[in-house]
């Protein structure tokens, strides 16, 4: 005799039991501590405790000064807008996927659009958001001269915005101290040469982005200032500043100028303003030949920057790491402070550490389990 067809249900445990927790609640109607609901339910009072603050965190429970909880009106789910940088740099990515994750676990709506490094797009991408009436707008975009027009029509709409790494008009900010994270690069740089050159430079050089403006060129200004007060022999004609717009390949051409005019012999010390700066510095000095007679600093500690501190032998000696894996936790709720009337700071700064070949594997030790986070499950687009 043939067996029975057993039916599968396909049912998420942990979703069935939060949902008798609010049925629960909705049945009594009246505010229920957490020993209640573990009484009154089949669930262990871990799994009640989790759901429970998990339902306030969404919005679904509020909890009283006594410790009771009770169901409150859904309010209507928040839609921030997130202007990437460019879905092409690194760190930039990094932070889409750290933002795009916060946003998911906080359940707000996330609308992303890219600004492709260009500041035309930018603005056009400002006008869709107010089109999608967003609540609010977390902006990466990187040309000062384009920021007050971003800012006008969020102004102009009502529509709060959070500035990442370059400060608009009216918007709170939020990234990193620039003039600081260039100290650090000093403090590499100086550290290389005192130990593999015994303290002979002839040259210090810092790959800028005049188009971010004098904040993100406070990185160069930083780290000029810290090699000054390390080797105070240098003069003013011995630093040199050259724009890279933190590209890579505005950077190598920059650079590869630079050096068709300079001693094959100078011990040069590099701070760049990013990453993809410090990777052009880089091309250019290694098709010239003295890569052994430069020291490079970038920012933002992307991949194939690590991978060249690994070899031991290229010119790149270090990076200043912004823990893009935090910009999305913090954005995501300095924004939900905004929105609920909350005063916030005005400048919201990350942390940033220095790495070397030496400090290396502690950040690919921290970085490790990121790697697995799936690719962001949400729409990329731009500005037609």
């Amino acid at each position: 005799m043939a067996k029975a067809k057993i039916k599968r249900l396909y049912l998420i445990p942990i979703l069935s039991k939060a949902l008798d927790v609010i049925e629960l609640l909705e049945q009594d109607n009246t505010p229920l501590t957490l020993e209640d609901v573990y009484q009154r339910t089949n669930i262990s009072k871990t799994s009640v405790y989790r759901i429970l603050k998990t339902l306030v965190h969404r919005g679904y429970l509020a909890q009283t000064p006594g410790g009771q909880y009770r169901l409150v009106s859904r309010p209507r789910r928040l839609r921030f807008g997130f202007a990437v940088q460019s879905a092409e740099m690194p760190f930039s990515e990094a932070v889409a996927q750290s933002v795009t994750a916060a946003a998911a676990a906080s359940g707000v709506e996330l609308i992303l659009l890219d600004n492709r490094y260009d500041p035309d797009v930018a603005v056009r991408n400002a006008e869709e958001f107010v089109a999608k009436r967003v609540d609010l707008v977390l902006e990466f975009q990187v040309e000062e001269a384009a920021a007050p027009r971003v800012a006008h029509i969020f102004k102009k709409a009502e529509i709060p915005m959070v500035a990442i790494d370059v400060p608009h008009p009216n918007a709170t900010y939020f990234g990193v101290d620039n003039f600081e994270v260039g100290y650090e690069a000093a403090s590499i740089l100086a550290h290389y040469a005192q130990r593999q050159w015994r303290s002979k430079v002839d040259r210090v050089v810092g790959v800028g982005f005049r188009e971010a403006g004098s904040f993100v060129q406070n990185r160069i200004t930083g780290a000029f200032d810290g090699i000054r007060e390390r080797f105070r022999e240098l003069t003013a004609d011995q630093f040199v500043q050259i724009d890279g717009r933190g590209m890579r390949d505005a950077s190598h051409r920059a650079m590869s100028a630079y050096l068709r005019e300079r001693s094959s012999a100078e011990h040069t010390l590099v701070a760049a303003a990013n990453d993809t700066s410090a990777l052009g510095v880089l091309d250019a000095v290694r098709e010239a030949g003295q890569e052994a007679n430069f020291a490079i600093v970038g920012q933002d500690c992307i991949p194939e920057v690590l991978k060249e501190m690994r070899t031991a032998t290229s010119a790149i000696v270090g990076s200043i790491s912004h823990e893009p894996e935090t910009y999305g936790p913090r954005l995501i709720q300095l924004g939900i402070s905004i929105l609920r009337g909350y005063t916030v700071p005005p400048y919201n700064y990350v942390h940033h550490r220095a790495v070397s070949p030496e400090t290396l594997g502690e950040i690919e030790r921290e970085r490790r389990p990121s790697e697995k986070i799936p690719a962001r499950a949400v729409a990329v687009g731009g500005a037609a």
